[in-house]
């Protein structure tokens, strides 16, 4: 895969492209791709996955704090690596290229600059200044500017839309199993580990505080958690804290986020650290002193276990 960060130098053959902010790289956005992929085999084109960086609404309202974010740019790439397209345009978002119309967009990047053959929308895909350009918009540009264009019907999952915003929902409410239903993989967080206040070690259960790469990151809801977690090129099973700590700042939310991982001695702090979710096993509580908290972190670790040895590592 060919990953370019501007279009000076941009070569494809005949160009099949599909464009949008594809946050979380879920199952609908995998469906558009494959069929990206289907018509740019058929073809004998290239497959073009055209998205921004920074997220657009990072730019268009920089004083907003709301936006939670299911996937940062690197894992992203990698998710569109593991899909196999051809050439992902991450492409830079600016104050001047959000004043773009969509006819400006159109006939000034994607086909000046990019050439291309056929583009691929989702459903509800709209684009330019103010996202007046819809599918209509665009059939008449194409038949003017010579290239193809194809609408996909929304994908339904259980009867229901897929979207990047109801798996936000999902995360944010614990329910992480219809969260990576939707994802079509296990929801993850990427770190590094800094240092705590090491009470878990103290009472046998010592954890791992993981300060998040990307503050944008969405942080599942307050609660503990059945977890692999990847560090040194390797995989383990473990339970997670999420909490609320105020004066952890960089974390979104304040959350913090704390790791116990199981059968493992090894000094890691200022490792880097891979959570990926299975499942929620319940709500953060108060406990009246470390005794009582000890024999619950007991009963979780024995459930844990139950729920991972049940679960493939992969």
């Amino acid at each position: 895969m060919h990953i370019h960060y501007n279009l000076d130098n941009f070569e494809a053959i005949d160009p099949v492209v599909t464009i949008g902010t594809f946050d979380g790289v879920h199952l609908g956005h995998q469906e558009v791709i494959s069929e990206l992929k289907r018509i740019s085999a058929l073809s004998g084109g290239d497959s073009v996955v055209f998205t921004f960086e920074p997220h657009p609404r990072i730019v268009i309202s920089p004083l907003e704090d709301s936006l939670r974010l299911l996937s940062t740019k690197n894992e992203k790439i990698r998710l569109m690596e593991k899909i196999g397209i051809d050439h992902l345009v991450i492409y830079p978002f600016t104050i001047g290229f959000s004043k773009l119309s969509y006819n400006e967009f159109v006939t000034n990047i994607l086909v000046e600059k990019m050439k291309i053959s056929s583009l691929v929308v989702g459903y509800d895909h709209r684009f330019g200044q103010g996202r007046k350009g819809d599918f209509n918009s665009l059939e008449l540009l194409s038949n003017r500017l010579h290239f193809k264009v194809e609408q996909l019907s929304q994908l339904l999952v259980d009867n229901k839309v897929v979207s990047s915003t109801k798996i936000r929902l999902a995360l944010e409410a614990g329910d992480i199993s219809k969260a990576n239903h939707f994802l079509g993989y296990r929801y993850s967080l990427t770190g590094k580990v800094i240092e705590g206040k090491q009470l878990g070690r103290k009472i046998g259960f010592p954890t791992a505080n993981i300060e998040t790469f990307d503050n944008h990151k969405l942080v599942p809801g307050d609660g503990v958690y059945a977890v692999f977690v990847q560090t040194g090129g390797k995989l383990y099973k473990g339970m997670l804290n999420v909490g609320i700590r105020p004066t952890v700042n960089y974390n979104a939310d304040h959350k913090s986020i704390e790791v116990h991982i199981f059968d493992f001695e090894s000094d890691i702090y200022n490792s880097e650290i891979t959570l990926y979710f299975v499942s929620k096993i319940r709500d953060e509580q108060k406990f009246a002193g470390i005794a009582e908290l000890r024999e619950q972190l007991v009963k979780d670790r024995i459930l844990v276990l139950s729920i991972l040895s049940n679960e493939d590592l992969e």
